[in-house]
């Protein structure tokens, strides 16, 4: 986890997102939110780290491995993290609005789906929680500076 809070403090005009996708112990993926610098709205941490994981392996089936991720991921990531068979997730801090894990609902363990997701919630919750509440506080008190 602690690799996915790197990741999520690359960009830091960007909601500070990480993650970190790991295969037999070495990390193989490697992501942070983008949808800002791109304008791309599928440029999510989780997607990007994916992508590099799937050229890694030269595969989209990722069945071993794990993904660290600073953010319970919305309906798109968790759709994806299903769809490339992750092993595991281990989620950072909930997100009580969009989160698709468990929050909202839980794609990664839909009982009607033909993968689900060994998931483990909250490691290292306070440090992931604090980037979000940090940046939206500063992002609030710059705008109210620029009014």
């Amino acid at each position: 986890m602690n690799e996915a809070i790197k990741q999520a403090c690359v960009c830091t005009y960007e909601v500070p997102v990480g993650a970190v996708i790991v295969y037999e112990d070495k990390i193989i993926g490697r992501g942070y939110n983008l949808i800002e610098t791109t304008n791309d709205p599928t440029t999510h941490a989780e997607i990007i780290a994916i992508r590099q994981a799937s050229n890694y392996l030269d595969s989209w089936r990722l069945v071993d491995c794990t993904m660290y991720v600073t953010l319970e991921p919305c309906a798109m990531c968790a759709g994806a993290i299903v769809n490339s068979r992750i092993k595991r997730l281990v989620i950072g801090a909930l997100d009580d609005k969009r989160g698709c894990c468990g929050s909202v609902e839980d794609l990664v363990r839909h009982p009607r789906f033909n993968h689900r997701v060994d998931l483990t919630i909250g490691v290292l919750e306070d440090q992931c929680s604090k980037l979000l509440k940090d940046f939206f506080k500063e992002l609030r008190e710059n705008k109210d500076a620029k009014l």
